[in-house]
C-alpha cells in the first residue's frame, strides 16, 4: 500500500483517537481504516495504537511516529504549494490564535483585509487567554506575547509590549499613588485572568527583579473586565500596555510605578513552516508582520 496513505490514515487515527473517526474525516469505511494501521503496524514491526472496546490510544513509539508523520505530510503539502509558485492564486483554510484583547484589535483587522485580498482562503481564527498548543491542535500560525520557550516552531518578532499598573485619576487623587511596588499593599488591587488571591506581580528595582504577592480586592477571569473596574475607579490593575493603550490616551486611566516595570515582553509570531514555505501562510504572516511592526502601540 501507498505509505503516504497508510501515514495519512495513522495520522487521523491518532488525531481522532478513534477509527470511525478516523474513517468520516478521510471519507473511508472503518474497515479501511483498521486494515492501514495494521498494515502500517506489520510494515514497521511495532505496535502504534493500543485498542480496546472503548478506546483507542496511541502507544509511546506510534506518539513518535505520529509527530514525524504529521511533518512529512506537511512537507508534502509545502512542497507541492511552493512547486506552484507564488504567482498561483492562495487557496485553502489558515487556522490562526492570538489573545483574545490582541487577536480582536490587532489581529482581525489583518484577517479582513487579507480575505478581501484572496477570495479562495478560509480563516478559522481561535481568539483564546490561554496557551494553545500549535501543532497538537492544527493551528498555521500563532500570535505569543512573551518570552518564549526552546520548541521547533519558527519565530518571527514584530513588536514588545509592557506590563503596566494603572488606576483611574479619580481613585488615585482619592487614596494616592504608590511611589514603591511594598506601597501596594495599601491599596485595592484588581487581578485577571488566571489570577487568583495569590497572585504575584513582577518588578525591576535597582536592576533586581521583584516578586510581590498581592491579595487582590477584586479577581475576575477576564481582561475587560478588569479594566473596566479600574476605569470605574475600583484600584489599581496589572494589564499589558496595548489593552490599556485607548483608557491611557483618552485619560480614563494613569500609569504608575512605571520606573519599577519588567523589561517589555516580545511579541512574535510562530508557525510551523518547513524549509518549502507554504505560500498562503508565509503571504499571511508577511502581511501581519508588516502591520504589527509599524503599530505605535506594540513598539
Amino acid at each position: 500500500m501507498d505509505p503516504f496513505h497508510l501515514m495519512k490514515v495513522f495520522v487521523a487515527v491518532g488525531e481522532l483517537e478513534g477509527f470511525a473517526a478516523a474513517a468520516r474525516r478521510l471519507g473511508i469505511s472503518p474497515a479501511a481504516v483498521t486494515r492501514a494501521v495494521s498494515a502500517l503496524e506489520t510494515r514497521l514491526g511495532v505496535k502504534l495504537v493500543q485498542r480496546t472496546t472503548r478506546s483507542v490510544r496511541v502507544t509511546e513509539a506510534g506518539r513518535r511516529y505520529l509527530d514525524d508523520s504529521r511533518a512529512i505530510l506537511a512537507s508534502l503539502v509545502e512542497a507541492d504549494e511552493a512547486a506552484a509558485g507564488v504567482n498561483a492564486s492562495l487557496k485553502g483554510t489558515l487556522s490562526i490564535t492570538a489573545p483574545v484583547l490582541f487577536g480582536r484589535t490587532y489581529v482581525m483587522p489583518c484577517i479582513v483585509d487579507f480575505l478581501q485580498a484572496h477570495p479562495e482562503v478560509d480563516v478559522c481564527a481561535f481568539f483564546l487567554d490561554r496557551l494553545v498548543n500549535v501543532v497538537e491542535e492544527g493551528m498555521d500560525v500563532a500570535v505569543r506575547i512573551g518570552h518564549l520557550p526552546d520548541s521547533g516552531l519558527r519565530a518571527l518578532r514584530v513588536g514588545q509590549v509592557r506590563r503596566v499598573l494603572c488606576a483611574s485619576p479619580g481613585y488615585l487623587a482619592q487614596h494616592g499613588t504608590p511611589r514603591r511596588p511594598a506601597d501596594l499593599a495599601s491599596h485595592v488591587l484588581i487581578a485577571s485572568s488566571s489570577a487568583g488571591s495569590g497572585a504575584v506581580w513582577r518588578f525591576s528595582e535597582s536592576g533586581e527583579p521583584v516578586a510581590l504577592r498581592i491579595k487582590p480586592r477584586l479577581s475576575v477571569t477576564s481582561n475587560d473586565g478588569a479594566i473596566a473596574a479600574a476605569c470605574a475607579g475600583l484600584g489599581i490593575a496589572q494589564q499589558m500596555s496595548y489593552q490599556v493603550a485607548d483608557q491611557i490616551a483618552q485619560g480614563a486611566l494613569t500609569v504608575v510605578l512605571e520606573a519599577f516595570e519588567e523589561s517589555p515582553w516580545p511579541i512574535h509570531v510562530l508557525h510551523r513552516e518547513s524549509r518549502h514555505g507554504s505560500v498562503k501562510v508565509r503571504t499571511f504572516i508577511d502581511h501581519l508582520a508588516a502591520h504589527l511592526r509599524c503599530h505605535r502601540y506594540l513598539n
